[in-house]
């Protein structure tokens, strides 16, 4: 199996100029070794997040958020859709998050000023499970809290057309940083290509996130991904997409949040329309009376130029009457 190793995988930009580390067939099953987004600096309580302590931080914006790729695809033209099916993720036996002065929406907190005058730097520790790894292990909070380790992709995207973007606040219909929680074992994404070989590259796992990665940071990882590649050929979409076995998920990133949900929504409406034959009107009236229409808020956190990510979803057994 064709594999990037870790040390490959720091890329912290979005670049169709760079060589591919690897080509593969449609199919054909390989492996990625992530660095998690700190690139590795995170490995105690004592390791805060300092700009000037951290390697790449002297830089604007830093070189935070390390990627692997690109992957070239052989067959991928431009205007192609790039199908990349998530098929296992092993993570490493910790994660971290960090919190501090400046970072984040508490960042110059008054009201708690122990979020703001001083950094921290949690270490969760990661146990295996009846399975004997990480694939179905533990995530302990701390001696009390612990919950089911449930990693997915934070950073994933094919070369954006024509620019050049940062893994760090890089976003658009190509994917990029958007840390959303489907991107996960057993689901495809769907992403618009924009060069041949489509470019596709990946990092910042996570081994858990909740709803709108409030600090900035979720519990940040390494990991191993293992992924296969497939093509729909010559087929438009606005921007990145997810086929889960139960439903389907239209995303949109933008600000303000209401903006984004909107988008996500009037785009999975485009999706009933012109891939499963509702009219507009079905359309527009199921997503507004359906008790299982759903609206994920996936990243709202305030760094950089980051925009707010929403999905919108509906599940595939609406779309086979």
């Amino acid at each position: 199996m064709q594999k990037i190793h870790r040390e490959q995988a720091r890329k912290y930009a979005f670049d169709w100029r760079d060589e591919p580390l690897l080509r593969v067939a449609c199919g054909e099953p390989f492996e990625v070794e992530t660095y998690d987004a700190g690139t590795g600096y995170f490995k105690s309580p004592e390791d805060k997040a300092i700009p000037a302590r951290r390697p790449g931080f002297d830089r604007s914006p830093p070189l935070a958020n390390p990627i692997a790729g690109p992957i070239y695809l052989e067959g991928a033209e431009r205007g192609d859709v790039l199908v990349v099916r998530v098929t296992d993720i092993l993570v490493d036996d910790y994660s971290w998050t960090a919190i501090g002065p400046k970072r984040g929406p508490l960042g110059e907190s008054t009201r708690w000023p122990e979020l703001s005058g001083g950094y921290t730097t949690r270490i969760f520790r990661h146990t295996p499970g009846p399975g004997g790894t990480t694939r179905d292990g533990t995530l302990h909070f701390n001696d009390r809290i612990s919950w089911p380790i449930t990693p997915f992709i934070g950073t994933i995207g094919v070369a954006p057309d024509r620019e050049v973007t940062t893994s760090l606040d890089g976003q658009g219909p190509w994917g990029g940083n958007v840390d959303i929680r489907d991107v996960a074992p057993g689901n495809r994404i769907l992403l618009p290509v924009f060069h041949s070989g489509a470019l596709l590259y990946l990092g910042d796992v996570h081994a858990s996130q909740g709803d709108t990665e409030f600090t900035g940071t979720a519990a940040e990882t390494k990991a191993t991904v293992r992924l296969q590649l497939e093509l729909i050929k010559q087929a438009r979409i606005p921007f990145l997409r997810i086929e889960k076995p139960e439903s389907i998920v239209s995303v949109w990133a933008d600000r303000p949040l209401e903006v984004a949900v909107e988008t996500a929504t009037v785009n999975l409406m485009d999706w009933l329309i012109t891939d499963y034959a509702f009219t507009p009107t079905d359309a527009y009236c199921l997503v507004t009376t359906c008790p299982d229409f759903r609206i994920h808020v996936y990243q709202m956190c305030k760094l950089g130029k980051l925009s707010f990510v929403a999905g919108a979803e509906i599940p595939k057994r609406y779309l086979l009457a």
